[in-house]
């Protein structure tokens, strides 16, 4: 058996989105203006960096001003400015306009651009690159690495080469240690090693339970007469009822491309609801569907969205490191943004890294980071948002209402905090109390099934390898989840990994198409017994996003 090998960084960081990237690259910048040495790296479980991005997005430049002053200048692709802001709310066949002067702040988009995030977070590692940081995609960080004091230092990266049973493939090749000073989360929603960081820590004590949304979201290249670059269009209501948090986004492009998706929040009761059927049934909407007349669906993609807000962020700091970006949950739900609450909470985290190496310290709490943070532009958008998402928990009427009056009128200076302490797998309904949801089948042109879907994904694992995601009781998916819930992990995966088979003596089982998954995290997060538990596969594995 091969011997583990190690390596020694000052900054271990896990992600190569827009928040890790930060991260590395304002370290780089503060060692260059201290003229010092200062070992950097990323670990990116996608094939490649932006393989497993995937966000609306209209981007608010406010950070990355900070981060890149001459971002222009360097051909970051931020090449689409917003033009117009629409937000209809939709009944089944009606859409009513909301007029600008009645959108509150947060929905307004004036100086922000549409963009594709894979594609800023592929520029962003070019900009890294140049200043010497080292970047390894293809590498899934599977295992924190803690010292004897409990503090982390390190992570372990996962094996290679193993066979679904456990045993070494001719080409096995054991993980390797990262070892740092300081190691920085970056995985994005619902990140596996977060998880475990959270639970170990119990940085979540005091807080909200966290709240989250399956994004689902696709591609499409538009006939040159619908297409209107920088138009930006949300809607609210339907397909989605009046007690189901969501909404939609539509956002042109330049070249003729048009990006489309549904986020549906994750403490919906009906176990009926299938997120991924409520999207394909929104184009169908009469105020929808012209844009998409002669046009092409060239991707899709779906992921999960950390939307509690401020007051359920987690303590984000811990003995040996901390988290950045969605990892944490730092986006702003109400502005339907994170990608520039990413970058700069990146760079409040490197800030505090570089300090602490300065003065000598190691594997000790950055709480200079949180001390920062909370003296920052970010901690006061949050905080002016901080109840939007618990205000609609109690519907999209009070929701609307609610927003309106701390966002409109009291702008953001509400005197008061809501409280929510339940998670969103907590807010299933048994199948009994709920009334089902019959789907239309799909047309092949406008509306699409699952399996199609994730074939524009470009998703692969191999098939001979341990399975990704796992079950604490294997016995759970027939004996509480079909028999209680009508098997809902079959309708919120968005990818057909979850599938119930009847064999032919009539007994059931739960079949997993790991091969499928996105890598989204739904089924980590909505599991009614909080049985499945997502781990990564393989490095390299799962979706390759182009520019999503």
């Amino acid at each position: 058996m091969s011997e583990r090998e190690s390596m020694e960084y000052d900054v271990v960081i896990v992600g190569a989105g827009p928040g890790g990237l930060s991260t590395a690259i304002r370290l780089k910048q503060l060692a260059a203006e201290k003229n010092q040495e200062l070992s950097v790296c990323v670990l990116e479980k996608g094939a490649e960096v932006g393989a497993h991005i995937l966000s609306g997005a209209v981007m608010d430049p406010i950070a990355l001003n900070e981060l890149i002053p001459d971002w222009q200048a360097r051909g970051a692709p931020l090449n689409v400015e917003v033009t117009q802001d629409q937000f209809l709310f939709l009944t089944e066949t009606k859409a009513k306009s909301t007029p600008p002067w009645l959108l509150p702040d947060c929905f307004k988009n004036e100086g922000n651009y549409v963009v594709r995030l894979g594609a800023v977070t592929q520029w962003l590692a070019e900009q890294a690159e140049a200043l010497e940081i080292d970047i390894f995609p293809g590498f899934a960080a599977a295992h924190v690495l803690y010292n004897e004091a409990g503090a982390v230092r390190g992570v372990l990266t996962g094996d290679m080469g193993v066979a679904r049973d456990g045993t070494h493939k001719p080409d096995y090749q054991p993980g390797m240690e990262l070892l740092a000073k300081y190691t920085i989360f970056a995985e994005g929603s619902r990140g596996h090693l977060g998880r475990e960081l959270i639970e170990k820590f119990k940085l979540d004590a005091g807080k909200n339970s966290q709240s989250y949304g399956i994004g689902i979201k696709e591609m499409w290249e538009v006939d040159p007469s619908q297409s209107q670059p920088g138009l930006v269009m949300h809607t609210a209501g339907w397909p989605l009822d009046a007690d189901t948090y969501g909404g939609s986004f539509l956002y042109h492009l330049d070249n003729n491309l048009v990006v489309v998706g549904l986020v549906v929040g994750l403490d919906y009761a009906n176990p009926w609801l299938s997120p991924f059927e409520e999207f394909q049934r929104y184009k169908t909407h009469p105020a929808i569907k012209p844009t998409f007349n002669g046009a092409k669906r060239i991707a899709y993609g779906a992921r999960s969205l950390t939307a509690g807000g401020l007051l359920a962020l987690p303590k984000f700091v811990f003995p040996g490191g901390a988290m950045v970006g969605c990892e944490a949950g730092f986006l702003n739900a109400s502005r339907i943004k994170g990608s520039h609450a990413a970058i700069k909470s990146g760079m409040l985290a490197a800030e505090a890294a570089f300090a602490a190496i300065n003065a000598g310290r190691q594997h000790d709490e950055l709480s200079a980071y949180t001390h920062e943070f909370e003296r920052s532009w970010l901690y006061e958008e949050l905080n002016k948002a901080r109840n939007f998402k618990q205000w609609f928990k109690k519907g999209r009427t009070v929701g609307t209402l609610m927003t309106g009056i701390e966002q409109w009128v009291l702008k953001g200076k509400m005197p008061w905090s809501i409280a929510n302490h339940k998670p969103d797998h907590a807010a299933l309904q048994p199948a009994a109390l709920c009334t089902p949801i019959e789907y239309p089948k799909p047309d092949g042109v406008l509306t699409f099934d699952k399996l199609s879907s994730v074939y524009l994904s470009n998703t692969n694992h191999e098939e001979d390898e341990p399975v990704h995601l796992t079950l604490k009781d294997p016995t759970v998916p027939v004996r509480v989840n079909l028999a209680e819930y009508a098997g809902p992990e079959s309708r919120y995966c968005p990818a057909g990994v979850y599938e119930f088979i009847t064999d032919a003596s009539g007994a059931d089982h739960l079949q997993i198409n790991a091969q499928n998954c996105v890598h989204c995290k739904t089924c980590d997060i909505k599991d009614p017994k909080q049985n499945i538990v997502w781990v990564v596969p393989q490095g390299g594995e799962g979706p390759v996003y182009s520019g999503m």
